[in-house]
């Protein structure tokens, strides 16, 4: 009977994807709330929402890629080969992630420039006689790009 160690490897692969794409998530966004608050204001209810969003979204982008790539092509038949192919694999991941946690950073920063930019427009607009209307609303501001 010949030994492969195929299963063996989905099933250490599977729950260290699973807990570093966890891990990286509860760092990153329990982290990424007061990032939120700023962008939105201190309007709780939308920030947390939106907060939660976009973990939902990291937590299905990083599962459905980590299950996509999950397959191996060849029979692993010894365990320096189960450790080449799992190391492989896994470090991979953990590179896609680490890419991952910094484009969220990334938009988080973002964020956080082009509110605070049409913050002070709007100061900028409410002191020009005339316009006591604008508020530190975004409603009535043009896009910033």
């Amino acid at each position: 009977m010949n030994t492969t160690y195929n299963f063996t490897a989905y099933l250490i692969y599977l729950p260290v994807v699973i807990l570093l794409t966890w891990y990286v998530a509860h760092i990153l966004f329990k982290n990424s709330k007061a990032f939120m608050l700023d962008i939105f204001h201190g309007k709780a209810d939308i920030a947390l929402s939106t907060n939660k969003l976009f973990e939902t979204g990291f937590y299905l982008l990083n599962l459905g890629f980590a299950l996509w790539i999950m397959e191996v092509a060849s029979t692993i038949t010894d365990g320096r080969t189960l450790l080449e192919i799992l190391s492989a694999k896994i470090g991979g991941f953990s590179i896609y992630l680490g890419i991952m946690l910094f484009f969220n950073l990334y938009l988080f920063f973002r964020g956080r420039r082009i509110s605070k930019e049409r913050a002070k427009l709007a100061e900028a607009l409410s002191k020009i006689p005339g316009n006591e209307r604008v508020k530190s609303s975004d409603k009535d501001l043009p896009e910033v790009k």
